[in-house]
């Protein structure tokens, strides 16, 4: 009977193949499923946000919000998309010579800019639609604290949370290539991302949504009052830059180094030198 899941070793033979897919992409399908990718994360973000807002508990409001929001990565995973914090796993095809760094470089470049624009045409969306009206426009007001918590991060804060969370996000992606069957790709991807949400970490592309979503908020006196903040503390293009910039440089050494890196090392580089010492001493017993 054939195994309903890939070993870990075999992971990252399954991690080079599918890099390779992403680097073969053209840049027309690159926009278009990163344009996806962007919107499926702020879906979970705006989601996550209306279960959680009005829950006093600040543990079980993160236990409900991390819940709900894994169901944008389950999106770009089964349903397929190009997301920027999951391409990070390119490296492994990378430094196994698979393809250039021009390829990484062109795939981030698009995916990232395609993320943003997803993630925003959703906030403008969800921001339309009334949503942010949900108890008598708290929701929008939580929005806006939210994004102005996000903005005013010091960049070590930021720098280290967003390093955590696509530890986790990675991960989770890594394992689901492990899975054949929707429920166990589902149940891979659910507890990590669970507990990025739960634990606050920095997520550059939910934050694209986040971000924008405070901006757009901060447009109705009634959300703006409801925030409780001054103005001058509100989220505006400056916080967007503190943020995102020390979160995606974040993002790409968790996923990047603690994931692709290191089990590239353990399961291509590591045993290849160990092989090629053994067929040394081998070679010498025999002389």
């Amino acid at each position: 009977m054939e195994s309903r899941m890939l070993k870990p070793n075999e992971l990252c033979d399954a991690s080079i193949g599918g890099g390779c897919g992403k680097a073969g992409l053209t840049t027309s399908q690159q926009i278009i499923l990163g344009l996806l990718a962007g919107a499926f994360i702020a879906v979970g973000g705006a989601a996550s946000a209306v279960v959680s807002h009005g829950v006093a508990d600040a543990g079980v409001a993160k236990l409900l919000s991390g819940a709900v929001f894994p169901v944008g990565l389950m999106l770009v995973v089964m349903c397929g998309a190009e997301l920027f914090t999951g391409n990070c796993l390119m490296i492994v095809p990378l430094v196994d010579g698979k393809i250039s760094i021009k390829d990484v470089l062109k795939n981030w470049v698009i995916v990232y800019i395609a993320n943003f624009i997803g993630s925003m045409l959703i906030a403008f969306l969800v921001f339309q639609s009334g949503v942010f009206n949900m108890s008598s426009g708290k929701l929008g007001g939580v929005v806006i604290k939210v994004a102005s918590t996000k903005g005013s991060l010091a960049f070590g804060t930021a720098f280290a949370s967003g390093i955590m969370c696509n530890f986790l996000v990675c991960l989770a992606v890594w394992g689901a290539a492990a899975a054949k069957d929707v429920a166990s790709k589902v149940a891979i991807i659910w507890f990590p991302i669970m507990a990025f949400v739960a634990c606050g970490f920095e997520h550059c592309v939910a934050n694209m949504y986040f971000l924008t979503a405070g901006i757009l908020a901060k447009s109705n006196p009634i959300y703006a009052q409801a925030s409780g903040l001054a103005p001058n503390k509100m989220i505006d293009g400056a916080g967007i830059v503190n943020n995102l910039i020390p979160v995606t440089l974040g993002n790409i050494v968790g996923g990047a180094v603690m994931v692709g890196l290191a089990y590239y090392a353990v399961y291509k580089y590591i045993p290849a030198k160990k092989d090629s010492s053994k067929a040394s001493l081998e070679v010498k017993a025999q002389s």
